[in-house]
């Protein structure tokens, strides 16, 4: 796996670039650094990759169990150290579905997705980051 980041102003603006796909993402810092939210920023990204990671197991777990999702929507949540690093020391995920879904086979779906195949989740744990969701359902 490669990835390239291509600084694109006299700041601190980056492109980067996945060897797997032709997709860009823009990644800004923050102003203090001389950002100028021309893109996500670093740690934001990690938020997102977290919750993208989950939800693409949590949907293919879903679908297998032949339940009909209309909608997802992912919030993640964290909470860093006012430290330098500021790591992550919590992250609660509030993965919200749409469709006719069994409350019950969405949430053993999700224990699967977020602590069982999602590496993203792996990686932030091992590093004593704790990871908390929760999953909400609303019907068609």
């Amino acid at each position: 796996m490669k990835v390239t980041l291509n600084r694109l102003n006299q700041a601190v603006h980056f492109e980067g670039e996945s060897a797997s796909t032709d997709v860009k993402v823009h990644i800004d810092g923050s102003p203090e650094i001389g950002g100028e939210a021309l893109g996500a920023r670093p740690m934001e990204l990690v938020l997102m990759a977290l919750g993208s990671c989950s939800a693409l197991d949590l949907i293919n777990i879903l679908k297998k169990q032949k339940q009909e999702i209309e909608d997802v929507k992912i919030e993640v949540d964290g909470k860093r150290k006012d430290a330098i690093p500021a790591v992550f020391t919590d992250i609660h995920l509030l993965f919200k579905l749409k469709g006719r879904i069994d409350i019950e086979k969405a949430k053993k779906a999700a224990e699967l997705a977020v602590k069982k195949y999602c590496s993203v989740h792996d990686m932030l744990v091992a590093g004593g980051v704790q990871i908390t969701y929760e999953i909400v359902t609303e019907a068609v």
